[in-house]
């Protein structure tokens, strides 16, 4: 089992008591942490966030590996995934209906190992908002699919219901490369392991 330091901020004490002021939190944690983000996290991200899940269970490191999705708008928060896409990821098998919509928070920098963009507007938002320190944890995640013919995950949400089967296709490319990624991650971590 690996353990890796990680400090995921700081967090106020309560006021007047001990230790009033700002405290760091740390915690120990074998897990690695990866977050998709789409703009307001009801089509791409939460679709991204269901076939990787998905894809963990078959490589059997689901318990190895943490998934979240979020948003750089704050349009669609607590809303579920957007009906099509949740049809077009229940015919592959995939159930994203229990995921609801967030925001990018501060904490997501320090929290995640990888935060997938799924295009250039995206990523550009995450690095204005990320920590200078942090800014190797923001990527895109058509990285991971070379093959692709574009460098972005087109936004489905004003197409009909052909776009979310492109965009599912296209996240499940995307996803071979994601997975080859956490392996070499999680290999590092056991070589490293006491």
């Amino acid at each position: 089992m690996v353990y890796a330091w990680h400090d995921n901020g700081f967090t106020s004490w309560l006021a007047g008591g001990p230790g009033a002021g700002r405290a760091r939190r740390f915690q120990w944690r074998e897990m690695i942490r990866i977050l998709f983000v789409c703009m307001g996290n009801i089509c791409r991200s939460p679709m991204a966030q269901g076939v990787l899940e998905n894809r963990l269970k078959e490589q059997r490191i689901q318990n190895r590996v943490e998934v979240d999705s979020a948003a750089t708008h704050q349009y669609h928060t607590g809303a579920s995934p957007d009906a099509r896409g949740v049809a077009a990821a229940g015919r592959r098998g995939i159930d994203i209906s229990r995921q609801r919509a967030r925001p990018v928070r501060g904490d997501d920098f320090l929290d995640f190992d990888l935060i997938l963009a799924m295009d250039a507007d995206n990523e550009r938002a995450l690095r204005e908002l990320c920590p200078a320190e942090h800014h190797g944890r923001v990527r895109r995640i058509t990285e991971f699919a070379p093959q692709l013919r574009g460098d972005e995950i087109p936004d489905p949400y004003y197409g009909g219901h052909d776009g979310f089967e492109e965009v599912l296709d296209m996240l499940e490319m995307c996803m071979h490369g994601v997975v080859d990624e956490l392996h070499a991650r999680l290999d590092v971590r056991n070589t490293t392991a006491v």
